[in-house]
């Protein structure tokens, strides 16, 4: 087509409104459930303009830009209205367009007036492709939709280089990653650090954070490992003119073994549970005044209703101020304890794990920050934990996972790893167990000394942590050179072939390139006789335990150690499977 008709082409779309709206599905990624869709634009179908790079560079060449995106706003909310899709709508606008003569304030609110849609449900998404700045663009324009009850968000984080700069200013409610950084997220630490950090800073302005592009399993799961709770991408959802996402089947699948996993190895607020008097709603202060005057350690009063379920709580110094005033206890003495009722309290089912209290108590608000936790069970009060008993336990926990855990790499020691077995057992989980162990370590540790040995020790324990995927695997350290993963997945060869190749190129870093050249070194053993020793390889003895074979973890040890050692024999970074029947499969030769 040549640009003529491109031209007469553009003008027809944004005079004849032929513009077909498309929504792609944002998740969060924690439970599955959608949490809201961006509106995408297409052109007529089989044209030059259907696509929106060609549609929208030919708008901004002529001129038409705003009109276009005006259209194409006015399009996809009339849509999702029709379609009554769930979660918010996300609009993407170029921050020109706000200072744009095209430009009417307040049309977006009539708009959705109209169509009976809440402007707390739309997010106004301003991309660094079109500058925040551009044509000197004030803070107040974008402050402008903020105080009309939009959210703001900025789009493509990392595109240009103004993006801090542009967080900085104008302070969005959402931030979204461009998806360059989300790209093979699985293979490259230096993204794995960007989104880190990019996740840290959200977290202390209290911004959200969506990763975008998330095209394979294996990124997505490295996403949920580091934190990203929102996310989009081809993996996800494609964009569709149609849409019917509800609940995305993989995350669900994800969180549910999350769930099982803290409910099998995480202690609960059960523990902190101790028993306390209550009071019924209808009981007076007076009876309350009782309670803390016989219990001078009684800081709070549980406050319950008639089917035993806590209402909030009662606190002395609340009722000692309002005694202490002039005929205080006089005029309240006989109003119930509602009266002083204060709901501000942390209630909490009493399977739910320490590490969850935890986090719901730093939710809070620092001023309503408070000691009682009130504890049920389905609803009905059981006791009260404290505040300090709870950072108390947590400590004492988080020094027993570092006495179980090996020191040089801080990975779970044997101890969790029995663990861990064990459980897989006793639910009969379809699970395997590899076993890693370097080839020819005691005459590298004795000719380069231990110092290099454990460098090398703690690059194997990284390439397993970055190699190994989903929260469904356990790493462990045995101790020296041995490692363990249980996999509970079946893509397990791919990640040790990954771990295999990266460790053959890794490891020559540490050897003298006359070293490198020879191949190894020559050592004299205890008879002083001299002995070649190659480069260092990896090993890998995976077993496949049957728990109808396997009673305990002592056996499903004992095959992945006779595992190993058939994979040491034959020398090299190899892999050995032994799967149930018994018989051998050798896999990923290097």
């Amino acid at each position: 087509m040549s640009p003529l008709d491109q031209n007469t082409l553009l003008e027809k779309i944004i005079t004849e409104g032929l513009i077909t709206p498309y929504f792609q599905p944002i998740y969060d990624l924690s439970n599955g459930e959608i949490y809201g869709h961006e509106a995408l634009s297409r052109g007529p179908k089989n044209s030059a303009l259907f696509s929106p790079d060609p549609l929208f560079t030919l708008a901004q060449q002529q001129g038409k830009l705003h009109k276009l995106e005006l259209l194409c706003r006015e399009k996809a909310l009339s849509k999702f209205a029709q379609l009554a899709l769930p979660g918010r709508l996300f609009l993407n606008v170029s921050a020109s367009l706000l200072s744009s003569p095209d430009h009417q304030s307040g049309m977006t609110l009539a708009i959705l007036k109209d169509l009976g849609l809440n402007q707390k449900d739309i997010v106004i998404e301003l991309s660094e492709q079109h500058p925040y700045d551009h044509n000197g663009l004030p803070r107040s324009s974008v402050d402008h939709y903020r105080e009309m009850g939009f959210q703001v968000a900025i789009d493509d984080l990392g595109v240009g280089y103004s993006g801090l700069q542009l967080w900085s200013e104008l302070q969005p409610d959402i931030v979204k990653i461009d998806k360059h950084f989300i790209k093979d997220i699985d293979k490259d630490e230096i993204k794995r650090e960007f989104v880190r950090s990019i996740l840290t800073i959200s977290q202390r302005l209290s911004c959200m954070l969506i990763a975008e592009g998330i095209e394979t399993q294996q990124e997505l799961d490295q996403l949920i490992e580091i934190g990203v709770t929102l996310g989009q991408g081809y993996f996800l959802g494609r964009p569709t003119e149609n849409p019917a996402f509800s609940t995305h089947s993989y995350l669900i699948k994800q969180a549910q073994r999350r769930s099982q996993f803290l409910e099998d190895h995480a202690e609960t607020v059960q523990t902190l549970c101790r028993p306390s008097p209550t009071l019924n709603e209808k009981s007076l202060l007076t009876e309350a005044s009782l309670y803390f005057k016989n219990q001078p350690g009684l800081i709070a009063l549980p406050i319950v209703d008639q089917d035993n379920r806590p209402l909030g709580v009662l606190r002395r110094y609340q009722l000692h101020e309002l005694f202490s005033t002039p005929y205080g206890r006089a005029l309240y003495e006989h109003k119930p304890v509602t009266h002083l009722l204060c709901h501000q309290v942390l209630i909490v089912e009493s399977n739910v794990s320490l590490s969850n209290v935890s986090a719901l108590v730093t939710d809070q608000e620092t001023d309503t920050l408070n000691n009682e936790i009130i504890i049920v069970r389905e609803g009905q009060f059981i006791g009260t934990g404290h505040l300090r008993d709870l950072l108390k336990r947590i400590t004492e926990l988080k020094i027993q996972n570092a006495t179980y855990s090996n020191p040089l790499t801080l990975l779970p020691g044997n101890v969790p790893i029995h663990r861990e077995v064990s459980r897989r057992l006793a639910a009969d989980e379809d699970f395997y167990v590899a076993y890693f162990d370097l080839n020819d370590f005691k005459p590298f540790n004795d000719f380069f000394g231990y110092s290099k040995g454990d460098a090398v020790i703690q690059l194997v324990g990284a390439l397993i942590k970055d190699g190994v995927s989903s929260e469904n695997n356990f790493i462990g350290h045995i101790g020296g050179d041995d490692f363990v993963v249980i996999f509970g997945e079946q893509e397990w060869p791919s990640q040790c072939d990954t771990i295999l190749r990266k460790f053959e190129q890794k490891v020559r870093e540490f050897y003298p390139e006359d070293t490198l050249r020879d191949g190894g070194v020559w050592t004299k053993n205890r008879h002083g006789e001299m002995l070649f020793h190659p480069i260092l390889s990896l090993a890998i003895g995976v077993v496949h335990p049957d728990a109808k074979q396997c009673s305990n973890h002592h056996q499903v040890a004992e095959l992945a150690a006779q595992a190993k050692k058939l994979a040491k024999q034959k020398g090299g970074n190899h892999v050995y499977f032994q799967p149930h029947s018994g018989r051998s499969s050798e896999l990923l030769p290097q």
